[in-house]
């Protein structure tokens, strides 16, 4: 027989569900301040671990965490400052031989249809219209550019306050959760931060061997702006997969405008460079830690890159890396609770209808 059903919605419930949309509408209007804090959030994930093994040596979290900071910052400081010269002499060198790299390649794009690559000087107006269109409004391209480095400083300085404050996540964790399950998400919550800074230093190392074999293979190989083409290997490499395909073709591609045979032997030595990472150096520094799936990381590469630019691409890649962990967790305990419950059950749940038929049914809200 057929059930009646009333809804009846209290004045509670009403509260609750406009108390929901406030909060919801004020997440909205705070949203870029949000993901600072996620960014500043995933910085001090990465750096903890040093921060942390430093205070197990007996000094102040404080100067622990400006060691740390200060150590990172001036590493690639130190970088820029050494690769700066070798990139603006190639590109001083590229300027020069691009109108020869474009003879050799505009037969190609102009047989595609492109207007452009009709004549070199078609492509120098084309290329300048272009740059006119976009920096006409100079005060927004200004106004870009310094909330971008405001928008760095103040994800950095608050990546350093959640770096000073020891244990400040976890309080928050406990603050967050019900308090049946602290000790549940707190015990989650610190295996995720290892292993997403596990997984992600490993990335970086790899990231870094590829680069430097990258250079040296272009270097022995007297290949041209080798300097960039190491760390444009390197760099693209965090990306599985497609990464190193980009970075390779966009090397064979350049090389084999100079030369077929280096741009073989390029092609043979960056294949080479890829075998070792990929079965060599990546499972022994990621054994112990998480493998995020290739899909995932793209995805976040892409969404992170669409939100923060090149550090937004990055830094999405843990913050994914610590989602799929409590996921994979709540599905696997929930996959476990499933089973045994089905191995506890005796029979079929209880239908009988009580005497008289189906009653009237009133869900309250």
């Amino acid at each position: 027989m057929n059930q009646d059903k009333v809804l009846d919605i209290s004045w509670e419930t009403i509260l609750k569900i406009g108390i929901a949309l406030l909060c919801f509408y004020i997440i909205y209007l705070i949203k870029d301040i949000l993901v600072w804090f996620i960014f500043a959030l995933i910085i001090s994930i990465l750096f903890n671990p040093a921060i942390d093994f430093l205070s197990r040596l007996r000094l102040p979290r404080v100067i622990s965490t400006i060691l740390v900071y200060v150590a990172v910052f001036g590493v690639i400081s130190l970088m820029v400052y050494w690769m700066a010269p070798f990139f603006i002499f190639e590109i001083q060198q590229f300027s020069q031989m691009f109108p020869q790299y474009f003879e050799k390649i505009s037969p190609v794009f102009k047989g595609l249809g492109i207007e452009a690559f009709e004549s070199f000087e078609k492509f120098t107006e084309t290329f300048e219209r272009e740059l006119i269109k976009a920096s006409a409004n100079v005060f927004s391209a200004l106004g870009a550019i310094f909330g971008g480095i405001f928008s760095a400083v103040t994800i950095f300085a608050m990546a350093i306050f959640l770096s000073l404050e020891e244990k400040g996540i976890d309080r928050m964790v406990m603050l967050l959760s019900p308090k049946k399950y602290e000790a549940y998400f707190l015990s989650l919550w610190e295996k995720s931060q290892k292993k997403v800074a596990g997984w992600f230093g490993a990335r970086i190392l790899s990231c870094v061997f590829v680069g430097i074999l990258s250079f040296i293979a272009c270097y022995v190989l007297n290949v041209k702006y080798a300097v960039s083409f190491g760390m444009m290997a390197g760099v693209l490499d965090i990306i599985p997969i497609i990464g190193p395909i980009i970075a390779g073709a966009i090397i064979v591609i350049f090389t084999a405008l100079i030369s077929w045979e280096k741009a073989l032997l390029i092609f043979i030595a960056f294949l080479l460079i890829q075998q070792i990472e990929g079965n060599i150096l990546t499972p022994i520094l990621t054994k112990k830690f998480m493998g995020l799936p290739p899909v995932l990381v793209l995805i976040a590469v892409l969404i992170g890159g669409e939100l923060w630019g090149m550090l937004g691409a990055v830094l999405s890649i843990p913050l994914v890396g610590i989602l799929f962990e409590f996921l994979r967790d709540f599905l696997r305990k929930r996959k476990e609770s499933d089973s045994g419950a089905n191995y506890s059950s005796q029979g079929g749940p209880n239908t009988s209808s009580p005497p008289g038929g189906s009653p009237k049914k009133v869900v309250v809200l």
